[in-house]
């Protein structure tokens, strides 16, 4: 049973037909959130096309969530898919990571920095 199958209903922030949303545990940056299936999914592409469409519209609600209380400057969306991309849960969630101007030195390259060498080009 995957840890997002514990979740209690007041950590709840949005219940949608395939997927529901929180604010993350541990967030990478205020106003973090996690968009997770409701049925234990293993990653996006275990995905059916209803879920992915859901998925998207869920994605442009995480922002306006988001919106309502902070001004962030841009956006990080992720999806760890299998143990070589990091992914430690196996029950499909999706990243919406809030980014703010001087929250990191040089964000340049962003998610490529996730590999060692790649994110300078």
């Amino acid at each position: 049973m995957s840890v997002f199958s514990n979740i209690s209903d007041d950590k709840i922030i949005h219940k949608a037909h395939n997927f529901f949303m929180i604010y993350d545990s541990f967030p990478v940056s205020p106003g973090h959130i996690l968009i997770i299936s409701n049925e234990e999914k293993v990653d996006f592409f275990s995905l059916n096309k209803e879920d992915k469409e859901e998925l998207v519209s869920l994605i442009e609600m995480a922002k306006i969530f988001i919106e309502k209380d902070r001004k962030p400057d841009g956006y990080n969306i992720g999806m760890n898919c299998g143990e070589a991309a990091g992914q430690t849960v196996m029950h499909f969630h999706c990243h919406v990571i809030p980014r703010y101007l001087g929250d990191m030195e040089n964000p340049r390259g962003g998610i490529r920095h996730c590999v060692k060498d790649k994110g300078y080009y």
